[in-house]
This record gives structure tokens, C-alpha cells and sequence, in this order.
């Protein structure tokens, strides 16, 4: 299958603030009209071709608006514990029927503005429509939660919205970019660089305490699903490997490749999800496409501040992936 997924232009102008309030935050993500038909929003389980301009096409990257196609995220007030929202379409009527991608009707990416604490889990729908998850945000800050979707009989969707949690909170600088990245005893390597408007190729290894995991399990039908972020504005991409388990060629590790097409020059993070004796963890890479810009009001690159143990952190066998 064709694995290439773009990410083009940058949000359009958005209006209508929310006022709802639910979680541990409050939603403070500004409404934007349905995206004009003009302009191709693309999401992470979109396929294409190969733009050699994907800026100029016109395209909005996903994630960027929280209403696109007609069809609109709504934050739903919650208890304290929990996320609760809903998905309204073009006749202004909740959505109830949602196609399953990748073994689920809907995947919820959330992680804060500053690029930490990635989370990925997956909301229950009750019969009104309204979906229902335990709070996936965590520290202070402000949040950016996309939800990853297909409405029955539509095109792949991924709408976001903003999140503050209260509280003081320092921003955490983006680590300078590697091609290694440790989790609970496994190390993961990337091969590859990433091309403005060009589809690179990325192969990522697995490994453990040095010999090469050759069994990895399937997660939502894939051995290993890779989130990538533009830094600034969380332009969001969504890929899939290359292949998939029980195809008669895909190997369980240790590679896993992926296609992906970023929209320009600039900096990117990179999570990715993979499953080994029935955990799910979470590696990270900070990656640069082209000269990346300076990202006015963000903190010089540097090492991460590391988690706490038994944090919000993501690579931990605790990690969120319901």
C-alpha cells in the first residue's frame, strides 16, 4: 500500500472562540469555518501523490483546524477525570457512524503545545455520539488534542483543538535532533532525512540490550505507528509502515519502514509507537526537514527535560495507549 503522506501549507485564520469547558482544562482553541472546498486538508490516513510543491498546493496540514469539510470538533463539559467531545457534520447533527481505521473508530493524539507528553489512546462513543476517554492531558500547559477519524461514507479527518490545564508551567526545550532514542531497555535508530516536499524514506530499528527485537507484535494491525509534529503550529502527520503483519513479506522487526512527505523546511517530532511482548512504548526523535526556521516565542534547542518517573512521561510501560 501507498504509505506516502503529506502535510502542506498552514492554518488558515480562525474565528469564534469556544467558551466549553471539560477535563482538567479548558478548551481555548478558536472555531474556524469549514475549510473551502478550494483547499485540501490532508490527514494521516490520507494517500497521494508526490507534490513537488506541497506548500503551494493549497493544502491545510491536519490537525490545524478544529472544523473542516463540515464537520466540527465540539468539546463536551466532563468530569475532572475525564476527555469528552463530539463530532458534528455538515446538517449541524452529531455524528454517529465512523468508519474503523487501523481497528478503531477513532484515535485521540494529545500532547502539550511544547511537544511533551505525547499520548495516543482511544475514545468509546456512548449511543448519543459523545466520546469518552480518561483525561489523556496531564501538567500544566496548554494542550493540543487531535481527533483522527473517518465519518461513514467520508474522507479521512483530523480536526484539533486546545486544551489548558492551569497551573505555572516552564516549557520544555525540544531536544537537538538525534537518530537514536532509548525506552525501558529498547533503542530505536532512524535511517533517513526528512525532505520539504519531497517523500523520504525512514527505517527504524528496534533493539534490545543490544540484539535486534525480530519479534514484534502487531499494534492496531502494524508493527509500529509513527506520529510526526511540526514544530510552531503541530502541523500533524500520521504514517504507517510499509507492508503489514501477515502479508507474507512484512517482518515483525527489526525495521520498520515508513514513507513520509513533510510540507517545509523546519523542525519535527517524531513518535513512535511499537508493541513487544504485549507493552506498548513510545520512542522519540527530533528531526530537521531543510533549514529549519527560528520558531518565534520557543526556548533554543537542548537536551529534554527528562520525566519523572511515574509521570506523564510516554515510553513507560504505563503509557497510555487504551
Amino acid at each position: 500500500m501507498n504509505t506516502a503522506t503529506k502535510l502542506s501549507g498552514f492554518a488558515l485564520g480562525l474565528a469564534a472562540v469556544f467558551g466549553a469547558a471539560y477535563g482538567v482544562g479548558h478548551v481555548v482553541d478558536p472555531v474556524a469555518p469549514a475549510a473551502d472546498t478550494r483547499h485540501e486538508s490532508t490527514t494521516g490516513h490520507d494517500s497521494g501523490g508526490h507534490d513537488s510543491d506541497p506548500e503551494a498546493a493549497g493544502r491545510i496540514p491536519g490537525g490545524l483546524l478544529v472544523s473542516d469539510r463540515g464537520y466540527t470538533l465540539v468539546p463536551v463539559t466532563a468530569p475532572v477525570d475525564e476527555f469528552a467531545f463530539r463530532i458534528t457534520g455538515p446538517d449541524g447533527h452529531t455524528v454517529t457512524a465512523f468508519d474503523e481505521a487501523h481497528e478503531k473508530r477513532m484515535h485521540l493524539i494529545v500532547t502539550r503545545r511544547d511537544l511533551s507528553g505525547f499520548r495516543h489512546v482511544h475514545p468509546e462513543m456512548a449511543s448519543d455520539g459523545t466520546w469518552r476517554v480518561a483525561s489523556p492531558v496531564g501538567e500544566p500547559g496548554t494542550w493540543r488534542a487531535f481527533a483522527d477519524f473517518t465519518p461513514s461514507g467520508g474522507q479521512p479527518l483530523t480536526l484539533g483543538v486546545d486544551v489548558s490545564v492551569p497551573g505555572p508551567f516552564t516549557p520544555r526545550p525540544l531536544s537537538t535532533p538525534q537518530t537514536s532514542s532509548s525506552v525501558d531497555g529498547y533503542t530505536v535508530t532512524i535511517d533517513g532525512t526528512l525532505q520539504p516536499g519531497r517523500t523520504a524514506e525512514l527505517n527504524l530499528t528496534v533493539s534490545r540490550s543490544g540484539a535486534p527485537v525480530t519479534d514484534l507484535q502487531p499494534y492496531l494491525g502494524a508493527y509500529g505507528h509513527l506520529v510526526a509534529l511540526r514544530e510552531g503550529d503541530l502541523a500533524y502527520l500520521h504514517v504507517h509502515p510499509e507492508g503489514e503483519p501477515g502479508d507474507g513479506r512484512t517482518s515483525p522487526g527489526p525495521q520498520v519502514t515508513f514513507f513520509a512527505e513533510v510540507p517545509s523546511a523546519g523542525t519535527y517530532r517524531l513518535f513512535l509507537d511499537f508493541q513487544h511482548q504485549g507493552v506498548v512504548r513510545t520512542a522519540e526523535f527530533t528531526l530537521t526537514a531543510g533549514q529549519a526556521p527560528v520558531v518565534s516565542g520557543t526556548a533554543p534547542a537542548g537536551p529534554a527535560t527528562p520525566t519523572p518517573s511515574g509521570g506523564d512521561g510516554h515510553g513507560e510501560p504505563g503509557h497510555p495507549h487504551n
